[in-house]
C-alpha cells in the first residue's frame, strides 16, 4: 500500500460519513443504513471491481429512487429498512444477471462526449443541492429551474452562521489542496468538530449532524402481500440503470483519464456483489457515486486499497468518534461535498469538442440532460443524442470521386487532391459511410447523376471498402444501380469489395456483378480498361 492510497482513503472516508448522513436523508432511513453501505460496498468493490478511482457507496441519485420506492408502499420503522434491504438485494441480482448476460457490450452506445457531458451536469446537480444546506433553509425537492428559483427567493431567510460556517470550510478545504500528502477533508471535519463545541454553533442556529445509531440489527422480513414485492421489482429495474448509469459514467471517465482499462461486465458483477453484501447489513443501494470518485482521484489515488482505507476509516469513526460526529455541522458536509467536485466543472473537455466542431452538443445535451430530466433520463437523453448524430452522419450522403496520384497506385478524393488525375472514360466513385438502408438509394441517386453529368464516362469503378456487410435495402439498391447502368450502356465493376458483400450479391443471383468485382481500385481499372478494349476490337 502506498502513502497516496492511506491519505486518499482517508479523504474519502471524511467525505462518505457526510454524504451518506445526506443520501439517507433523502431516502428516508436513518444514517446508519448509508455508512454500513459504504463500508460494504467499498469492501466489496475492492475485491470484485477493477477502478482504482471507484469508490461504492450510496448515492444521490439511487436514494432518491429508494425513496420514490419506499414511499409506494405502506410500511414505516424497522419494517421501511427491512424492505429497502430487499430492493438492495434484488438490484444485486440484476447486476449479476446483467453480467452473466454479457449485457455490458451495451455501454458502447455512450460515448465520450456523453460521458463528459455527464459529469458535468451531475456534478452542477449535486453542487447545486449542498447550497441549502449551507444557506441554512429547507428547499423541496423539485426540477432544477424550480429549485434555484426557490434557492434565490429564500435569500432573507439564509442564516448567516450557517453560510460562515460552510464558506470557511471551503476555504480551508482548497487552501489544503496546494498540499496532496494532507488529508485535507479529515482535517476539516475535525476542524468543524472542534469548532462548533467551541463556539457553540448549534446554539447559534448551525445545524449539526446529531445522534447516529450504529447498532447492526438482523434484517426481517416485513408483512407484505406478493402484489407489494411485485411493485417492489418495478421499481428495482430503473434503480438498478440509474445506478449503472451513474457508476459506468464515473468509472469510464475517470478512467479515460488515467489511460486506465476497466471493462463494462466486470463492473456488473462488482456492483452486483457490492449492492449484495450491502443488502446483508441493510445498507442502502450503492453505485460508483461522482463525488468520491472525484474525492479518490483528486487525493492521488493508486488502487483498490484506497477503497479499503475508506471502509477501515468509517469502521474506526463509528467506533471510536459517534459522540463528536454527532456535533458535526452539515455546512461543513456541505463544503467537502462542494469541494470534492469544483475540479468536474472545468469546461475544457466541452470547449475541446467545440474547437473540433465534433458532438459538442451530445455532451451539451447530456449535461443539460441530467440537469433538467435527472440522472437516468438524462444519460437516456445523451445516449439518443449521440445516436442520432450517429445516424445524422451515416445517412447524409456524400460520395468522392477518385483519382490516381501521380507515380503511385494511391486512389484519393480529386476534390482534395488537385494533383490526382481520374483516368479516362472511368468515373471512380467511393462513397463516404457505410451503405445502408437509410442512405444507400440517395448515394446511388448520387452516382448516377455525377455519372450522367459527364458524356465522355464509359465505365463506373464503385469502391466498397466502407461497407463491410450489407442489408437487403442496400442490396437491392446497389443491384438496381447496376442494372441502370447497364440500360444506358456503362459497364459497372466493383473495388475493395468485402467476401461478405460479395457472397450477399452472389446469392442474390447477380453472380455476374460478384464476378465484377476486384480487391483493389487499381485492379478494377485494369479489368475495366480491358473490357472495353476488347469491346472496342470487337467493334
Amino acid at each position: 500500500m502506498r502513502a497516496n492510497d492511506l491519505v486518499a482513503g482517508l479523504c474519502v472516508a471524511g467525505l462518505m460519513l457526510p454524504e451518506g448522513v445526506a443520501y439517507a436523508g433523502i431516502a428516508g432511513l436513518a444514517p446508519q443504513h448509508a455508512i454500513f453501505a459504504g463500508i460494504a460496498g467499498c469492501l466489496a468493490y475492492a475485491a470484485a471491481g477493477r477502478s482504482r478511482f471507484a469508490i461504492v457507496s450510496a448515492t444521490s441519485s439511487s436514494a432518491a429512487i429508494l425513496a420514490a420506492t419506499l414511499a409506494a408502499l405502506p410500511v414505516s420503522g424497522a419494517d421501511r429498512a427491512a424492505l429497502a434491504a430487499i430492493v438492495v438485494g434484488m438490484a444485486g441480482v440484476l447486476f449479476l444477471a446483467a453480467a452473466a448476460a454479457r449485457l455490458g457490450g451495451l455501454t458502447g452506445f455512450i460515448s465520450r462526449p456523453v460521458l463528459r457531458g455527464f459529469a458535468l451536469g451531475i456534478a452542477v446537480t449535486i453542487i447545486l443541492h449542498q447550497l441549502p444546506i449551507i444557506t441554512g433553509v429547507a428547499l423541496p425537492a423539485s426540477g432544477i429551474f424550480a429549485f434555484c428559483l426557490a434557492l434565490v427567493r429564500s435569500a432573507p431567510a439564509w442564516h448567516i452562521a450557517s453560510i460562515a460556517t460552510g464558506v470557511a470550510a471551503f476555504v480551508l478545504l482548497v487552501a489544503l489542496r496546494r498540499y496532496p500528502a494532507i488529508p485535507g477533508a479529515f482535517i476539516v471535519l475535525v476542524a468543524g468538530i472542534a469548532v462548533a463545541r467551541w463556539l457553540g454553533l448549534q446554539d447559534h442556529g448551525v445545524a449539526v449532524v446529531g445522534a447516529v445509531d450504529t447498532a447492526l440489527a438482523w434484517p426481517s422480513l416485513p408483512r407484505l402481500g406478493w402484489g407489494d414485492y411485485s411493485r417492489l421489482a418495478q421499481f428495482t429495474l430503473p434503480l438498478v440503470l440509474i445506478l449503472f448509469a451513474e457508476s459506468w459514467g464515473t468509472i469510464r471517465t475517470m478512467a479515460l483519464r488515467h489511460d486506465d482499462a476497466v471493462d463494462a461486465n466486470r463492473e456488473l458483477a462488482a456492483l452486483g456483489i457490492a449492492n449484495l453484501v450491502s443488502a446483508l447489513v441493510q445498507g442502502m443501494p450503492v453505485g460508483a457515486g461522482f463525488s468520491a470518485g472525484s474525492a479518490s482521484e483528486a487525493a492521488g489515488s493508486t488502487s483498490r486499497m484506497t477503497g479499503v482505507i475508506a471502509a477501515i476509516g468509517l469502521i474506526l469513526l463509528i467506533l471510536f468518534a459517534m459522540p463528536l460526529i454527532a456535533m458535526l455541522p452539515e455546512p461543513v458536509l456541505a463544503a467537502v461535498v462542494i469541494a470534492a467536485l469544483i475540479h468536474a466543472l472545468d469546461p475544457a473537455p466541452i470547449l475541446r469538442l467545440w474547437r473540433l466542431d465534433r458532438d459538442q452538443f451530445v455532451a451539451l445535451g447530456a449535461a443539460g440532460g441530467v440537469l433538467v430530466l435527472g440522472v437516468l433520463n438524462g444519460m437516456l437523453l445523451a445516449i439518443a443524442l449521440s445516436l442520432a448524430a450517429l445516424i445524422q452522419r451515416l445517412s447524409t450522403p456524400r460520395v468522392a470521386r477518385l483519382g490516381r496520384l501521380e507515380g503511385s497506385r494511391d486512389y484519393v478524393d480529386v476534390a482534395r487532391h488537385a494533383d490526382a488525375i481520374a483516368p479516362p472514360r472511368i468515373a471512380i466513385w467511393r462513397p463516404t459511410a457505410p451503405l445502408f438502408f437509410a442512405n444507400a438509394d440517395r448515394m446511388f441517386g448520387l452516382v448516377v447523376a455525377g455519372t450522367r453529368a459527364d458524356p465522355a464516362i464509359r465505365a463506373v469503378v464503385l469502391s466498397l471498402e466502407e461497407s463491410y456487410d450489407l442489408d437487403s435495402t442496400a442490396l437491392d439498391a446497389l443491384i438496381e444501380f447496376d442494372d441502370e447502368m447497364a440500360r444506358i450502356g456503362l459497364r459497372v465493376q466493383l473495388a475493395r469489395l468485402h467476401d461478405r458483400a460479395r457472397d450477399l450479391i452472389v446469392a442474390a443471383g447477380k453472380i455476374d456483378l460478384g464476378q465484377r468485382s476486384s480487391y483493389s481500385v487499381d485492379d478494377a481499372i485494369c479489368a475495366v480498361e480491358a473490357a472495353m478494349s476488347g469491346q472496342e476490337i470487337k467493334a
